[in-house]
């Protein structure tokens, strides 16, 4: 069994928003009087996640600001659209699904009534079934799809190699500068 830890939450959440700023995990351990290792497993890849969300996030806005005033409207309004119909259809799709679940146990229960010894002579009780069953299935297309198409985006994802943002030495301060050259070392 683990050991608890010596540093609580609020603690940690503080180490992890000070590594997102980019202080060092030797630095932070030494304050908080624990092994620097605790640190980068427990943290590293949360403040990388968060450094990579930033750079994005930053990139966006840079592009933007980019844009004249009357441009940045429209795209700040198609953004808002676009999250939108992203949670709608999303919300369609989990309403999609409830109702494939529903249809699927009407046809489950309605295949009870097909008479095992002559199957045919309840065919209208497995027309009916074939129908829910038609209908479940058309109703779980969407959420199906949705799941599908994330499958592949994460597939993507864990197949590219990510991309390595570049720094522009001119606009780094010589300490900057010095300590991404000594975590290259």
């Amino acid at each position: 069994m683990a050991r608890p830890s010596k540093l609580s939450p609020q603690q940690w959440a503080d180490i992890e928003r000070r590594m997102a700023e980019g202080e060092k995990a030797s630095d932070l351990a030494r304050e908080f009087g624990i092994n620097p290792s605790q640190i980068t497993r427990r943290v590293s890849q949360i403040s990388q996640k968060v450094r990579n969300v930033a750079q994005q996030v930053a990139a966006a806005q840079t592009a933007l600001a980019e844009l004249p005033v009357r441009q940045q409207y429209s795209a700040m309004s198609l953004a808002e659209k676009l999250r939108n119909m992203s949670a709608s259809v999303a919300s369609a799709a989990e309403l999609g699904a409830k109702t494939g679940h529903r249809l699927h146990a009407l046809a489950n229960s309605e295949v009870a009534k097909v008479d095992d010894a002559d199957p045919l002579g309840s065919i209208e009780a497995l027309k009916g079934v074939g129908v829910l069953t038609k209908l479940a299935n058309e109703s779980l297309a969407p959420a199906l799809n949705l799941i599908a198409a994330n499958k592949e985006s994460v597939q993507r994802l864990n197949d590219e190699p990510p991309e390595l943002p570049s720094v522009d030495p001119t606009k780094l301060s010589d300490q900057a500068l010095a300590e991404l050259i000594a975590a290259r070392a």
